[in-house]
């Protein structure tokens, strides 16, 4: 099998314009993969380290020098002449190389970079598209080789919108139904008739960081009344062709014991945040709420689950951060139905799918998810649909980083018809 020759790396801007890592490994078959690690801009405290230069002259601090320096000098040099096709152990290498719980001496985004390098070149050899090459690391038995069903983040809040709202994404999703090419025409008719509805009531169609509006409004409920309306609009029945979900990230509104949000002017204690949660996912049929108390509220999450988690899919992002011991924290407490899966959180290929195989046994839904500050790099559509994922969040279907990832998912449609 081919064997790894050459690693290179180089300092590229993702979409936020912040500097990011992109890895390069070199097959001695000829083959090469080239792959570029995301960022994050809501960071749960679990997540692993990316690394940067903290360099004020450049790109105020953000630069990723260093970890580009860790690539070039310590993890190519252990790599070289490894088999590309194990990526369980230059998965390990790189884990021992750094020898940290975040991988916090190379960093994350060296890390990753060169995981996810390695897999592409590896499936290139072995002339498999990189999603069924993905596949032979995850138990099959089960599981269906599909597009997952897409969550669509259509109008942006809290740090992906400059904090004009206190909830952090609201999604619409078709029915699981209907045919991904068919969800997608959907949700953007929907997305284009939003964005009508907002000029009509004199708000701002200025886009957020994943491609969602970012209006300013006097509360989030009125966000998803201007979605309803949307819908409406497009003539498509909500609770039939399509749902709405919730994104909270309540760590980022969660201060001293209590929650505060617009809506009312008192702070929420945990039950009455549980409650007006109740009151939401009844008006507007949620069927998805991800992180709807914050990261370290384990007795919120195990009441909200109890209360909420028959109706409407309890999912943990902050919570877990695609980290083992978490997600068994939170299997142990019975907080949640479904886990968020972003491989930046963990730092490698291969924990990440591990976190997937662990969470799957244990009955959870799976939603693998993009950052923020995401680049064009697709690998995480082929990983979503590798693992079988139930849905994928990749933002509006707006924005080239975005939309990067939508259409690969199109061109593995199409591929999955010829199998």
């Amino acid at each position: 099998m081919a064997k790894i020759k050459q690693i290179t790396a180089r300092e590229i801007l993702n979409a936020k314009g912040n500097p990011t890592v992109e890895a390069t490994v070199y097959l001695n078959d000829g083959r090469l993969g080239i792959a570029s690690c995301p960022s994050g801009t809501s960071v749960g405290n679990y997540e692993a380290s990316e690394l940067k230069d903290h360099d004020s002259d450049r790109f105020d601090g953000n630069g990723v020098l260093n970890a580009i320096s860790n690539i070039e000098r310590v993890i190519a040099p252990n790599l070289i002449g490894v088999e590309a096709t194990k990526q369980q152990v230059v998965d390990k290498i790189m884990i021992d190389l750094d020898g940290t719980q975040n991988k916090g001496k190379l960093g994350a985004n060296a890390i990753l970079s060169v995981s996810m390098a390695v897999a592409k070149a590896a499936a290139k050899s072995s002339t498999l598209p990189l999603f069924l090459y993905l596949r032979e690391y995850v138990k099959k038995e089960n599981t269906e080789l599909k597009i997952p069903t897409p969550l669509f983040n259509i109008l942006n809040g809290g740090k992906h919108a400059g904090d004009n709202l206190d909830f952090q994404e609201f999604i619409v999703t078709p029915a699981s139904s209907m045919s991904y090419p068919e969800g997608l025409n959907k949700i953007s008719s929907i997305y284009s008739a939003l964005k009508i509805v907002l000029k009509q009531n004199n708000l701002s169609t200025l886009i957020g960081d994943e491609g969602g509006f970012g209006p300013n409004l006097q509360n989030n409920k009125e966000a998803f009344l201007y979605i309803k309306e949307a819908i409406s609009q497009k003539n498509l029945r909500l609770g039939f062709d399509v749902f709405m979900g919730l994104d909270a990230a309540a760590s980022n509104f969660f201060r001293e014991q209590k929650y505060r949000i617009k809506d009312k002017a008192m702070t929420f204690s945990r039950s009455d945040l549980i409650a007006y949660y109740e009151e939401l996912a009844k008006e507007f049929q949620l069927i998805y709420l991800e992180d709807p108390m914050a990261e370290d509220d384990w007795e919120g999450w195990n009441q909200i689950q109890t209360r909420l988690g028959q109706q409407t899919l309890i999912v943990g992002d902050d919570l877990t951060a695609t980290n083992p011991y978490r997600l068994q924290m939170a299997l142990d407490k019975k907080t949640i139905g479904g886990i968020i899966i972003k491989p930046n959180q963990i730092g490698t290929v291969i924990e990440a799918l591990a976190v997937v195989e662990a969470a799957r046994s244990s009955g959870l839904k799976i939603t693998v998810s993009h950052r923020s500050g995401e680049t064009n790099d697709s690998f995480i559509a082929d990983f979503a649909v590798g693992v079988s994922a139930d849905f994928v969040k990749f933002g509006a279907p707006v924005r080239g980083e975005r939309v990067a990832k939508y259409n690969r998912l199109l061109e593995i449609n199409n591929q999955l018809k010829s199998l």
